[in-house]
């Protein structure tokens, strides 16, 4: 399964709708996949939701420190690879980290993203929390 953003706040913000399901989805996944750009997008989001800092970076830490995870760190050549990606399909308004996402769910071959993102969907991939 792979974490995206949007599936790391609901897993870790306890008042998101979704929480619930996040939480049992991730604690019944087997394999977990999360990238650099998505660690350092959810502090962002969670800054600007006006989360507690100290928590949020505490549940990134522990993401990115956790046995139960792979986490990818984006190198120029990964991130020069989801530009191409980007730049192929300008009629998608992906944002870089999902283009990094896609990239690697591909590689990885893993279908399955802990997301609310329908852009997960348009490349076909399975988005795991829907409303």
């Amino acid at each position: 399964m792979f974490l995206d953003t949007s599936g790391l706040l609901c897993l870790h913000h306890r008042a998101e709708p979704l929480h619930k399901t996040a939480v049992e989805l991730f604690d019944a996944a087997g394999e977990k996949l999360v990238h650099s750009y998505i660690l350092a997008e959810f502090i962002a989001l969670a800054n600007a939701r006006g989360l507690p800092r100290q928590e949020a970076l505490a549940f990134a830490a522990d993401i990115q420190d956790s046995f139960e995870v792979t986490v990818i760190y984006v190198d120029e050549i990964l991130h020069r690879t989801a530009l191409a990606l980007l730049q192929a399909r300008l009629d998608k308004t992906w944002s870089l980290c999902d283009a990094v996402s896609f990239i690697l769910m591909e590689r990885f071959g893993v279908v399955e993203s802990l997301t609310t993102d329908h852009h997960f969907e348009q490349a076909g991939f399975r988005c795991l929390l829907t409303s």
